[in-house]
């Protein structure tokens, strides 16, 4: 199978699909391997790596996409990619759509099979591709909230960690899976004084035993998240459904009960954000303040550290990347019930039940198309 790996070209977006070491594997395991000029730089991976373990280099993204039968990304499809999607062509990325109509529309008509990281589950539901961009994003949330904090950067002028004799900011994250246990952690060490808040006891639990009391854990209602928001400097939303839409848990009512020069960092924006004033913005233009309130909405977070990220994402995704290449999509999804949760379009229908329902498609059930599949 020829695997193409082209250049991202989000805004500020500098994570590549792959390292070299996973170019080696797929080169070793009888693929070709394409990958776009200049694709790893931002990552700190020159050219010359990839083609030392077995690449080789296309002269164009054109030529990349044109030629794969696989294409591995990082983020979504932008509208300039849109024309090089082709019918029958497997494209392996975090793809998001419960946030976006016009990409599912898209990916439909072009007859993509297209299967989405952040789908890829696990049968006690754990998603372990996207567990790692997570965790990055969870550990910059605090970093970004300090930062507008700052008075020069529109914030309220409270350093996160207080000084003595000073109260240290408040921080409310929204959702303790993944991304909010890790950023209530790393903001607990920032010293800041942290609540997180979700519905999942089992989680508020282990997030207990392991801080021993140093992060405030409270059980999810609408009274419980009125009341800490309000209160809070920094507030920071992580809530997932797989596949689906995020929840709106704040309201609009509640960021204006917020004071002045408080941050919203909503890592769940690319699911369309917990918080309702949220809209994605871009590492170029990352903020906007909504009633006094400055907004991060930034839905590529883990690209501002491409190094770590593109290293963290290869190391879970490369195992489905050689399956897929090796065995083809469809004996592929037979076979793991696991990757075939990652099959959001395919053949021209919506396969994954929480997409459909969030823009009010058909559901196409995964074995209508791949007989034998799981659904």
């Amino acid at each position: 199978m020829i695997v193409g790996i082209p250049r991202e070209v989000k805004d500020n977006e500098y994570r590549v699909a792959v390292t070299p070491a996973g170019v080696r594997e797929l080169s070793v395991a009888g693929h070709q391997v394409l990958v776009e000029a200049g694709a790893g730089v931002g990552s700190a991976i020159p050219d010359e790596a990839y083609v030392k373990y077995g690449a080789e280099l296309g002269g164009s993204a054109d030529e990349v996409w044109s030629s794969a039968d696989l294409v591995l990304k990082v983020k979504e499809p932008v509208a300039e990619e849109f024309d090089r999607l082709r019918e029958g062509q497997v494209l392996f990325t975090y793809l998001h759509l419960a946030a976006s109509r016009e990409l599912t529309e898209v990916l439909m008509e072009r007859q993509v099979a297209a299967v989405a990281y952040e789908t890829v589950q696990l049968p006690d539901g754990r998603l372990p591709l996207l567990a790692p961009m997570s965790e990055v994003a969870g550990r910059m949330a605090p970093q970004v909230g300090a930062h507008y904090l700052q008075r020069e950067s529109g914030g309220r002028g409270v350093l996160l960690g207080g000084v003595s004799g000073v109260h240290p900011a408040r921080v409310v994250v929204l959702g303790a899976g993944m991304a909010g246990s890790n950023a209530a952690w790393i903001a607990a060490g920032m010293e800041g004084e942290v609540i997180i808040i979700d519905k999942d006891v089992d989680k508020l639990r282990v997030v207990d035993q392991i801080h021993k009391g140093r992060i405030l854990t409270v059980t999810s209602n609408r009274a419980a998240i009125e009341h800490h928001i309000e209160r809070a400097d920094l507030v920071i939303g992580a809530v997932l459904i797989p596949g689906a839409r995020a929840p709106v848990l704040v309201t609009e009512e509640m960021v204006a009960s917020m004071r002045p020069g408080s941050v919203v960092v909503d890592i769940s924006v690319d699911q369309g954000g917990c918080v309702e004033t949220i809209r994605m913005t871009t590492h170029s233009d990352p903020i906007f303040v909504e009633h006094g309130v400055v907004h991060y909405g930034v839905g590529n977070m883990p690209g501002a550290v491409p190094r770590t990220s593109t290293y963290a994402l290869t190391n879970v995704t490369l195992p489905y990347v050689v399956e897929i290449a090796s065995r083809g999509l469809e004996e592929a999804v037979r076979d793991d019930s696991v990757l075939a949760k990652g099959v959001n379009i395919y053949a021209g229908g919506v396969t994954n039940q929480a997409v459909a329902e969030a823009h009010g498609l058909d559901h196409e059930p995964l074995s209508r198309s791949i007989p034998g599949a799981p659904d």
